[in-house]
């Protein structure tokens, strides 16, 4: 299981539940497929699917859970043919034109008419939890799916004390100057891709790809009040990824150097393929996070050390 994007969340106090106490509560909360007239529903399921029972997997101390979310796939061009045909039933039957008032309650009939006939689509939604590092590593891109499995562990455990993780220095400011001094942090190396927003109006985007980000004319948008919002880099010829200005880390990919390192351990099953890639994997991204933090000026716990129990 290898993760592609990332939101990291600290805790605020130190996680101390164990994993057969954190297993039994998620699995109070368990995955149940959508019933007839729910539109989506989710739950918590084992991280190993039918190759395991267990709903936390444990390795080395981190702690891998899986949420499952189920959505009923209902178009909207489904819902308006339908509801199209309801009406001008209605309005030739009595003869008259309906009410904007009555086309929408009309619309609510038709989509609870509709609903169990939809089809399902589910997806898995991971992540893991370092007490060593007191982090909460989700597998999401988007800010809102993450934030949607937060409230799932909420759910599960009573509460939930984290917030996202936040530097010292200002991303944008950092990855602005890195860019114009041709020098980012030790360890770290520039990728050939950036999206710049202008300082005066943040609508105003450049997207540049498969560039040399030395080059004059990224410069000189630089120097004409740009700041760089995004910034594809490398990290010790290990993790290449894209960091955007709320250090929220997408398309991440491991270096062939740390793959290989995984499959040169004999795994004889699915549960000790996993185990194995899960164990690579949160070990190189510990170091990565520390060296991330330092690059930009140390974390700021001012967030942490002021948040309340969710």
């Amino acid at each position: 299981m290898w993760f592609k994007n990332l939101q990291l969340y600290r805790f605020t106090k130190p996680f101390e539940l164990d994993a057969e106490t954190l297993g039994l509560q998620l699995a109070q909360h368990s995955f149940v497929p959508c019933g007839s007239q729910e539109a989506t529903r989710s739950g918590w399921v084992p991280p190993l699917g039918r190759h395991g029972s267990e709903y936390v997997h444990v390795t080395n101390g981190y702690l891998m859970v899986c949420e499952k979310r189920q959505d009923k796939l209902l178009p909207a061009a489904v819902v308006n043919e339908a509801l199209e045909e309801k009406v001008l039933q209605i309005e030739e039957r009595e003869a008259r034109k309906l009410p904007a008032k009555q086309r929408r309650s009309l619309k609510d009939e038709v989509v609870f008419n509709l609903l169990p006939k939809a089809f399902a689509r589910s997806s898995l939604q991971y992540a893991y939890i370092s007490p060593r590092d007191n982090l909460l590593v989700v597998n999401a891109a988007s800010a809102n799916r993450a934030e949607a499995m937060l409230d799932g562990l909420r759910a599960a455990l009573g509460s939930l004390s984290v917030v996202p993780l936040a530097s010292n220095s200002q991303p944008t400011e950092v990855m602005t100057q890195w860019i114009s001094s041709a020098q980012p942090a030790s360890g770290f190396v520039l990728g050939e891709e950036c999206e710049l927003r202008d300082n005066a109006d943040i609508s105003c985007v450049i997207r540049c790809k498969n560039q040399d980000l030395g080059a004059a004319e990224i410069i000189s948008h630089l120097k004409t009040g740009m700041h760089v919002s995004k910034l594809a880099l490398s990290w010790q010829d290990r993790i290449e990824f894209v960091l955007d200005e709320k250090l929220i880390i997408k398309r991440l990919r491991f270096s062939d150097l740390v793959q290989e390192q995984a499959d040169e351990i004999e795994a004889d099953d699915v549960a000790t393929r996993f185990d194995v890639d899960f164990a690579i994997m949160a070990l190189e991204l510990s170091g990565f996070f520390k060296a991330l933090m330092q690059a930009f000026g140390g974390e700021d716990l001012s967030q942490a050390a002021h948040a309340t129990p969710a």
